[in-house]
């Protein structure tokens, strides 16, 4: 049986990777919509809130009004900068690989997975028109690639993300 919630974070996020509009900061309202494999053991297998406990803190704590950032980006350590000398504290969720929506699907895949969840889709909606869908057989294939020695690759994330 699936069960699925819909959330919802701002984020700020550029792509430095990339030589067009998207390696300017900007933001997005990111949709998410997550669907759970659930097994019945009476009459109410889960209920709703049951995800919302875990996740709604998880996503405002990490990712909400926050910015996504490529630790190898250039303005990384200009941020880090700003922040120790003055003292101000900025919500930075750091990825060992460019902040596309791909990247972003895989690190959220691996964390809702590691709360304990069955995960079996992720669809993120990054723009009103551009969604992925992001499967658990991407997310294995994905995980292989990244064990098979591509961790030099700096266009993949890793889990210590």
């Amino acid at each position: 049986m699936m069960i699925e919630k819909q959330y919802k974070f701002y984020a700020a996020h550029r792509n430095e990777t990339l030589q067009d509009k998207c390696s300017n900061l900007h933001g997005h309202r990111y949709g998410i919509r997550c669907c759970f494999e659930v097994e019945r053991d009476g009459a109410i297998s889960t209920l709703f809130g049951e995800f919302d406990d875990k996740l709604e803190p998880w996503l405002k704590s990490n990712y909400d009004h926050g910015m996504l950032i490529n630790r190898n980006d250039p303005l990384y350590e200009t941020l880090l900068d700003h922040c120790r000398r003055t003292g101000e504290t900025l919500r930075l969720k750091v990825f060992d690989g460019p902040t596309s929506v791909e990247n972003l699907a895989w690190m959220m895949f691996t964390e809702i997975t590691e709360m304990g969840f069955h995960l079996n889709r992720i669809e993120i909606q990054e723009t009103d028109t551009s969604t992925i869908h992001y499967t658990r057989e991407d997310w294995v294939r994905d995980n292989r690639y990244f064990a098979a020695g591509r961790r030099d690759d700096p266009q993949v994330p890793t889990a210590d993300a």
